[in-house]
C-alpha cells in the first residue's frame, strides 16, 4: 500500500474520532468519496492499526444509528422555516 493512502488512514480515522464526524462529513473535509473513507477505515486501517480502526468504526456506526433521526430533525426545521417565511 502506498505510503500517502496509509497516511490518509489514520488521519480519516483520527478525523472521525475526534470530530464525531460521519462518512459524508470526513469525506467532504477530505475532498475524497464516501466509499473512499468506508473503504479506508474498514479494510486498510484495520490492516495498519486496528485499534484506530476499531475506534472509529464504533463513532460510525453511532452516526449510522441516528443518521434516521438527524434526518427528521433536518426535515423538521426545513418545514418549519418554510412556515414561518412562507
Amino acid at each position: 500500500m502506498k505510503d500517502y493512502i496509509e497516511e490518509r488512514a489514520i488521519h480519516i480515522a483520527n478525523y472521525i474520532i475526534e470530530n464525531n464526524a460521519t462518512v459524508r462529513q470526513t469525506a467532504k473535509e477530505f475532498g475524497i468519496s464516501k466509499s473512499t473513507v468506508h473503504k479506508d477505515v474498514t479494510e486498510r486501517l484495520r490492516q495498519l492499526n486496528p485499534t484506530l480502526a476499531a475506534e472509529a468504526r464504533k463513532v460510525l456506526d453511532v452516526n449510522k444509528s441516528e443518521r434516521h433521526i438527524r434526518g427528521g430533525m433536518a426535515t423538521r426545521e426545513k418545514y418549519l422555516h418554510q412556515h414561518m417565511c412562507g
